[in-house]
């Protein structure tokens, strides 16, 4: 039981820091352009060309919203008078899913994520995972969500094909979880952590954004939860989106959680390699079944090593989460382009991307989007 209280090569960048200004994106209304550009260059791009930018960074993970919608109202992830979301019509169809990812698992993606949004509240998720599970070359389907509308959903997600699963959780208080969330179901979501790990989703992530008085005094009761339990529990810097208040005083940073943890295990953390494209700092508990890690992104970016391109429930391609540049594959579908023709628009995005974000001063001061709207 859980127990709860070949394009033209740059040298790698550094991970984080200021960094130039963000190259300009093929906007949504330029894809023909970009498309014509291309086809007087040559007019093809291969797989490995269309997920390659030019600082050698092969993009093999596809972060793949399926809605903005959400059935809570984290305080981190929408701002707290709402945000605006995109009409249904105006959302990517279960085909139009299926087109993209045939398109980016083809060229070379291995790895597809389901996000939000809540990716449960969409009602054909299920046949969604059949479809993308059926793709040759796909290894892994994961899925993040919020857990609580998922334990009556796992079991027939996982014969549709999904393998690898996130759950946010970001306080094992029940008081505590209706303030940040804004709703009730704490108890859904730790029955559905019970349920995935019954299931044997292993390891079974947990998602837990550490706030600075808000749940930073749990820090060592989510740690104890690996102590019997094959749970990954990945603790996340707070980071600035859209609406959420951001600033660093609400910020616990990578070196003080550690320190906590450390201070707790006097036995010693053991770090664990890091396969190529590991975002998480990760670490074991001697004596612990789980393990736990630390997501730096704003003292310790790992964008020399990102394979990570995200595709919002709108259709647009997103190269990097903080960039606030985007090009609507929707539009280019739903205007007639060819597959080939979506290839050079990727292709084109990809090869803009930034060497690395700005620090998180810069950051908090960038125009970009709710978190609700992107799907992390």
């Amino acid at each position: 039981m859980l127990r709860t209280p070949s394009k033209q090569q740059r040298a790698p960048p550094p991970g984080s820091g200021r960094q130039e200004q963000e190259q300009q994106a093929p906007s949504a209304a330029d894809w023909r352009e970009v498309v014509e550009r291309a086809r007087r260059m040559g007019g093809h791009v291969s797989g490995e060309q269309m997920l390659t930018d030019t600082f050698s960074r092969k993009h093999t993970y596809l972060r793949l919203s399926l809605t903005e919608r959400c059935n809570l109202r984290c305080t981190y992830c929408m701002p707290a008078d709402g945000a605006p979301l995109t009409p249904g019509e105006r959302l990517l169809s279960a085909d139009e899913l299926q087109r993209l990812a045939s398109l980016f698992v083809g060229a070379g993606v291995d790895k597809i994520r389901l996000t939000g949004g809540e990716p449960t509240v969409r009602k054909d998720l299920l046949e969604i995972c059949r479809s993308l599970s059926a793709l040759p070359g796909l290894r892994t389907l994961a899925m993040t969500s919020n857990g609580v509308a998922l334990k009556r959903q796992l079991p027939q997600l996982q014969e549709a094909g999904l393998n690898a699963l996130n759950i946010s959780l970001d306080t094992l208080r029940p008081d505590r979880f209706e303030a940040l969330t804004r709703r009730a179901g704490h108890g859904k979501v730790l029955a559905s952590i019970e349920e995935a790990l019954r299931l044997g989703f292993a390891p079974l992530k947990v998602n837990v954004v550490v706030m600075r008085g808000v749940n930073d005094d749990e820090i060592i009761d989510f740690s104890e939860l690996t102590r019997d339990a094959p749970l990954n529990v990945r603790f996340i810097e707070y980071m600035p989106f859209d609406g959420n208040v951001w600033s660093d005083s609400k910020m616990v940073t990578y070196k003080e959680m550690l320190a906590a943890l450390r201070d707790r295990y006097p036995q010693g953390l053991v770090r664990c390699a890091d396969p190529a494209g590991e975002v998480a700092k990760n670490f074991t508990v001697p004596g612990h079944k789980g393990s736990v890690s630390f997501i730096t992104s704003m003292t310790h970016a790992f964008c020399g090593d990102c394979n990570r391109l995200r595709v919002l429930a709108d259709g647009s391609l997103k190269v990097c989460l903080f960039g606030a540049n985007e090009v609507s594959l929707r539009d280019a579908m739903r205007e007639g382009a060819t597959d080939d023709d979506l290839r050079l628009v990727i292709s084109a995005a990809v090869d803009r991307k930034r060497a690395a974000h700005a620090g998180m001063f810069e950051l908090a001061a960038t125009q970009n989007r709710p978190m609700i709207t992107i799907g992390g």
